[in-house]
């Protein structure tokens, strides 16, 4: 898929290889998405193959840009460095080298 290229041109349902490319990924790691059900999908057509919604795939990739906005504000907070809260782990901030 080019990035030139309209959205609506691609159609409604993506072929792994262009949910791959859009995700930057390989189509291996985009099927091991689709088979751990992280990235809803389904099976169409005659050969059964697999087809991602295009809108599934935009939801999917704001809730991963969500998952990353608060997990950098749980490091940033006090409750971070509780090995309790943090699964056994303290997360100290990196300190400059002199």
């Amino acid at each position: 898929m080019n990035d030139s290229v309209p959205s609506d041109a691609v159609g409604r349902f993506l072929t792994l290889a262009d949910t791959a490319e859009i995700l930057n990924i390989t189509v291996t790691e985009a099927l091991d998405l689709v088979r751990s059900h992280e990235l809803p999908a389904i099976r169409i057509g005659s050969g059964k193959v697999w087809r991602v919604e295009r809108t599934v795939l935009e939801s999917y990739i704001e809730a991963k840009y969500e998952e990353a906005r608060r997990m950098s504000l749980w490091q940033q907070s006090d409750f971070a460095n509780i090995p309790e809260l943090s699964g056994g782990t303290i997360i100290r901030p990196n300190r400059e080298r002199r």
